[in-house]
């Protein structure tokens, strides 16, 4: 059995939906156990309770325009000193019931079980995978038509929302964001809980919100592009190399220099460009924050176990 952590869970064959789908084509996957998002309604209401959401996770927008945070933040006071800017869960369901749109970034940061799946499906892509969290009232559009700098995998969560996928860019200089043109439309589905849609990078999309209050986790699964390529190219290429920090005489310098080109141009005569491509992937994967626990229960019965053995 498929772990719960995997992307075989979401998308069945791996290796199919990679000849398949990936990057050419917009995709609905109903599995038969039906994939449920690691953050729910729930699961969200006991975040907002704590309280704990600082503004840098959290973005709310209405007809377009974004809400201004202080609509949904209030300060907490903490030992008699008064601290601003902690997201208040009472405004933000009134903003939802009003009609707002709730966006939670980088879930993978500070929720366990997100986490995980992020961590499961960027190891096995080999993408750095981040998490958002959508909740969208009926009938309200959170954003406009806009492309993304990843592929997305949706996992609805709550209720069901009607999703317009328009096609890709038609080169490598586009941009993501809004865009004024949205060529023609691919694909436009209603996608309920445990299913799952795949939107390929760049390609252009919106949704609305349909039955009930509709929440959806969406796994950004980011790819490189050329600058992160020059900057793994760089660090390829200084491998190995010794310099002395401080040459004395123009002798010395030119020296250095000389020994700085020699090593760049064997470093680069052996370098190919898929060792690139995964040296700069490798570099992205590595900016993602992956929360350790700290095993507090475990510390405790090692302690625990300890003092029985001091007792003898």
């Amino acid at each position: 059995m498929p772990s719960p952590f995997s992307l075989t869970r979401i998308v069945g064959e791996v290796e199919e939906f990679m000849s398949t789908c990936w990057r050419r084509k917009p995709a609905v996957f109903r599995p038969a156990a039906p994939v449920g998002s690691p953050l729910t309604l729930p699961g969200l209401d006991a975040v907002l309770t704590a309280g704990f959401l600082q503004p840098c996770y959290v973005e709310m927008t209405r007809t377009g325009e974004t809400v201004p945070a202080e609509a949904y933040c209030t300060p907490r006071t903490i030992h008699q000193t008064a601290y601003p800017g902690f997201v208040d869960g009472a405004k933000i369901r009134r903003l939802l019931d009003g009609g707002s749109t709730l966006l939670l970034r980088c879930v993978e940061q500070w929720h366990a079980d997100t986490a995980a799946l992020a961590s499961a499906i960027g190891h096995e892509l080999g993408r750095k995978t981040e998490a958002f969290f959508f909740v969208t009232p009926p009938g309200q559009q959170g954003l406009d038509i806009h492309r993304d700098d990843a592929d997305v995998l949706v996992l609805q969560a709550n209720g069901s929302k009607q999703w317009h996928i328009h096609s890709g860019p038609s080169d490598g200089n586009w941009q993501p964001g809004p865009v004024a043109e949205d060529g023609p439309e691919l694909l436009s589905i209603q996608i309920h809980p445990g299913e799952v849609l795949y939107i390929p990078r760049g390609f252009a999309h919106y949704a609305t919100g349909q039955e009930g209050l509709s929440a959806h986790m969406s796994f950004t699964l980011r790819e490189v592009g050329g600058a992160h390529l020059y900057k793994a190219l760089q660090r390829l290429l200084a491998q190995g190399l010794r310099l002395t920090p401080r040459p004395l005489g123009d002798e010395a310098l030119t020296e250095q220099a000389r020994a700085l080109l020699d090593h760049m141009a064997d470093r680069l005569a052996r370098t190919s460009p898929e060792e690139v491509v995964a040296a700069a992937r490798a570099a992205l994967r590595a900016e993602a924050h992956r929360p350790v626990s700290p095993e507090l229960s475990v510390l405790a019965q090692s302690l625990a176990g300890e003092a029985t053995t001091g007792e003898g």
